[in-house]
């Protein structure tokens, strides 16, 4: 057994487990039921070890199109929801007969995108996922393909990945697992890489590698690897074909790629946990100073740094911070609309209350509402 992973691994009791499509699927593009089956003993035997684990299932559009008769993914729009429609519906089949034997009843939870960008809904997701554990079942998430129009065609979530990131967010829970069938994340010479302490280091030894029928890949499993290791927890990304790949895992052997927080002992609030998952709707565009103050100083962001701003957007709404260059340095909620930021910026604040009176805020955004990308 490893020190460092069972340093890490040995208090989770709370997991999220992401299953990709290449991973469910047979060579016929069918949904390979003694995956499902090996998966859902190993969730059992986690259950009895006290450990609470949350699925994230890809799948729906492969089942589809086995259920159809279909050998490869449409291009129309239309076509693509209808196939996701039939094969939802043999995905939950298939799991529930999966989970049958253990007398375990399964949840299926659809979302989409604006699930996770507006608050209240992020919310009721959480709601939702936890009084669906307080009653024995096991939640099985998917994004919702029949309605999500966008994430079929920008392919936002990235094959369910960020999307399970989010879901992790949302529990606050401890481990988040993307199995997949590579042994994690691969160096030059094609060996599996352990552990990872630097996403950005990692980024270097990324392949363009996604699959005929995943919409992913190792790029948007490091965007995942971040979100989730800013908040202060782990993420592996393991060969979901290894024999009894979650329970060995939290056993403490070395299987698959893990990714460590920089500070496991700083832990993300909700709050900043959701602001970290949302998409922002917006861009405010700061100086150097400004800069250095956000990420070096921990302070927030004042209306005198602020030299630019793109988008539209209101009071409340999450936005990008952005260095001149483009770069993204930061997120947050902001205070004023994007109009009244406009009004404000480059300003110091005696002049901004003078021109806003009563609803003048001294932080655009407030040091507790941002999150350091």
């Amino acid at each position: 057994m490893n020190t460092t992973r069972q340093t890490h691994l040995a208090a989770v009791s709370s997991i999220v487990v992401k299953l990709g499509t290449q991973l469910l699927s047979n060579k016929q593009t069918n949904l390979d039921e003694s995956v499902l089956a090996t998966m859902a003993n190993q969730v059992a035997e986690l259950r009895r070890k006290k450990i609470t684990v949350t699925l994230v299932s890809s799948g729906a559009i492969a089942s589809g199109l086995g259920e159809l008769g279909l050998t490869k993914r449409p291009t129309d729009l239309a076509q693509l929801q209808a196939v996701a429609a039939v094969g939802q519906r043999r995905l939950m089949d298939h799991w529930a007969t999966a989970f049958a034997p253990h007398k375990i009843p399964v949840a299926q939870i659809l979302i989409t995108r604006h699930d996770i960008d507006l608050r209240n809904r992020f919310l009721n997701l959480r709601n939702t996922l936890l009084a669906a554990h307080e009653m024995g079942a096991v939640p099985i998430i998917n994004e919702n393909d029949t309605v999500s129009t966008d994430e079929l065609v920008k392919i936002t979530f990235g094959d369910n990945d960020i999307l399970a990131a989010s879901v992790a967010h949302a529990l606050r829970a401890d481990l988040l697992v993307l199995l997949s069938v590579v042994d994690g994340l691969l160096d030059s010479s094609g060996n599996s890489v352990r552990l990872v302490r630097s996403i950005e280091e990692a980024r270097q030894l990324v392949r363009d590698e996604k699959s005929g029928q995943g919409k992913g890949g190792m790029d948007s499993k490091l965007n995942a690897a971040k979100m989730v290791t800013d908040a202060g927890e782990c993420m592996v990304v393991a060969d979901g074909r290894t024999e009894n790949v979650l329970l060995r895992l939290m056993g403490g052997e070395e299987i698959g790629t893990l990714f460590i927080p920089a500070d496991a002992t700083h832990k993300l609030p909700s709050r900043s946990r959701w602001i970290g998952s949302v998409r922002p709707v917006g861009k405010i565009v700061v100086d150097a100073g400004a800069c250095a103050a956000l990420v070096e100083k921990k302070k927030s962001l004042l209306p005198a740094g602020i030299v630019g701003v793109e988008g539209e957007f209101d009071s409340g709404d999450v936005v990008a911070i952005t260095a001149a260059d483009g770069k993204t340095i930061a997120r947050g909620l902001s205070n004023y609309s994007a109009a009244d930021i406009r009004r404000i910026a480059g300003k110091k604040t005696q002049e901004v209350r003078t021109l806003l009176a009563e609803a003048a805020y001294d932080e655009v955004v407030h040091r507790d509402n941002l999150v350091i990308d």
